[in-house]
């Protein structure tokens, strides 16, 4: 099954198993609510927002909010070593 085809159920669930609960993340987050999940702060996320690397957002006017299943996503594609090594 490609990344793509998972729903976010499947994806709360991948991640419950490997010990990452996005489950306590909001469908539509915002950096605050994301940076503690992802042990990092506000203003990392948006370094990463302007150098173009980061997890995908959504911005409306000057708001920005982060899909969980972008979370989800971003992570499964950028994950490496151990046995789900990428590269």
């Amino acid at each position: 099954m490609a990344i793509q085809d998972l729903t976010d159920t499947e994806l709360s669930r991948l991640f419950i198993d490997t010990g990452i609960d996005l489950s306590t993340l909001p469908a539509i987050a915002t950096a605050r609510e994301l940076a503690p999940v992802m042990g990092t702060t506000e203003a990392a996320l948006a370094q990463d927002r302007y150098r173009r690397g980061g997890i995908p957002y959504v911005k409306f006017g000057r708001r920005v909010r982060y899909l969980r299943a972008d979370v989800a996503r971003y992570l499964l594609t950028h994950r490496t070593g151990g046995d789900g090594s990428a590269a």
